[in-house]
């Protein structure tokens, strides 16, 4: 399978959608259209039976609630406990002004569902219910506020909650757990089918020990929330809890640097030889691309001036640079992308928040950023031919 980054950067694209780049306000989820065939309100055919296991060992199956939210063919949609795809409404808001989407864990032991063709997200909370709210999108139809739990001012802020990513379509089940938002429950996915493969396992200790590094780092430890949750840099920046020139200095040495030598990106178009000319990291080869100096948040976000266009060229070289600063390897390797774990992380000014996910992981891989699926160090995992989909609330 070709590394992520050197196919359709699509996933990039549906987190952003489903309020990846929420600051103030909880984002309207806006996923483009799908062309996935069976209508919404209908069971789809190749339906994917779907468990939930609840390993938690700190929650009870009545405290955990379940919603499996997403798009279909256009349109915003949810599951039903039922395993049918049906539009979501204006008129599903409550008395409280807010859409009660619950599907309610089996009494004891394992829950089975049954998931049609859609796109989304699966979110769990622990405790309280979360609160999505229908609202009117631009073009008037009924779309969803999802959670941002890294806004104080969202309702479900004070609600202990994640969620796992998810595309399954007639080509497939393609799925993650994500932490480019935040990180709170630990969880793990299972897919089976051609293969049986697993990943987001947290080896034992992992959320405590994530926890404990991000806090031990002064610029990041007001991104841990209390025991709730720890909010990307990202998002913390733009909240005024991260400082926003943070990675300054280490992008202005990767411009110095690069003014007097080459750098190769090699991606699934071919190699790309890059050298700052001017103002700007030039890159010849297969196409011309170039970039502007970006910012502390460009990097972290993986947007701004290291955007990542669905083009073939500037997107993989986009995507390249952006691992090579949030894994602080553009100094130490001018062969990108570079792939030893080992030499990732290792400078002062890095993605320490990254860093930390990883580490908690038993196979090394997380969603630490946008394009941690360069080099597939990503808590990601697909199947052409899926029979099955787990997913599991692991021990806190």
């Amino acid at each position: 399978m070709a590394p992520r980054h050197q196919r359709n950067l699509t996933r990039r694209k549906m987190l952003f959608a489903l309020g990846g780049a929420a600051v103030a306000v909880p984002a309207v989820a806006t996923v483009a259209p799908l062309a996935l065939g069976d209508e919404a309100g209908t069971s789809a055919a190749g339906s994917l039976p779907v468990t939930i296991a609840n390993n938690s060992g700190s929650f009870g199956n009545t405290s955990v609630h379940l919603y499996v939210v997403g798009n279909l063919d256009g349109r915003q949609v949810r599951l039903t406990p039922e395993g049918t795809v049906v539009p979501v409404a204006l008129s599903d808001n409550g008395a409280d002004g807010f859409t009660d989407y619950a599907i309610p864990l089996a009494g004891s032991g394992e829950t089975k569902l049954s998931l049609p063709h859609m796109s989304g997200r699966i979110y769990v909370s622990l405790g309280k219910k979360l609160k999505f709210k229908a609202v009117a999108d631009g073009n008037g139809n009924a779309a969803l506020q999802y959670p941002a739990g890294w806004v104080e001012s969202d309702p479900n802020y004070g609600v202990l909650h994640d969620c796992a990513e998810f595309t399954y379509n007639a080509a497939g089940m393609f799925c993650n757990t994500t932490m480019v938002d935040m990180f709170s429950v630990p969880m793990s996915i299972r897919l089976t089918g051609e293969k049986d493969q697993t990943t987001g396992t947290l080896r034992d200790g992992g959320r405590s020990a994530a926890f404990t590094a991000v806090q031990r780092i002064d610029e990041f430890a007001r991104l841990v929330v209390d025991d709730t949750r720890i909010i990307a840099p990202g998002h913390g920046l733009d909240a005024g809890l991260f400082p926003e020139d943070y990675l300054a200095p280490y992008i202005d040495e990767v411009w110095s640097t690069y003014t007097g030598k080459d750098l190769k990106v090699t991606t699934n178009a071919g190699t790309f030889t890059g050298r700052v000319r001017g103002d700007r990291f030039t890159f010849d080869g297969p196409a011309s691309v170039s970039f502007a100096k970006p910012s502390t948040r460009d990097v972290f976000f993986c947007d701004g001036n290291l955007a990542a266009p669905n083009d073939g060229t500037t997107g993989p070289v986009a995507a390249v640079l952006g691992a090579g600063f949030n894994r602080s390897t553009l100094l130490t390797d001018s062969a990108q992308p570079a792939t030893d774990p080992a030499a990732f992380y290792r400078g002062e000014l890095t993605n320490h928040y990254a860093k930390a996910v990883h580490a908690a992981t038993e196979d090394g891989k997380a969603y630490g950023f946008a394009f941690d699926d360069v080099a597939d160090f990503a808590s990601y995992i697909q199947d052409t031919r899926p029979t099955g989909f787990t997913l599991t609330l692991t021990p806190f």
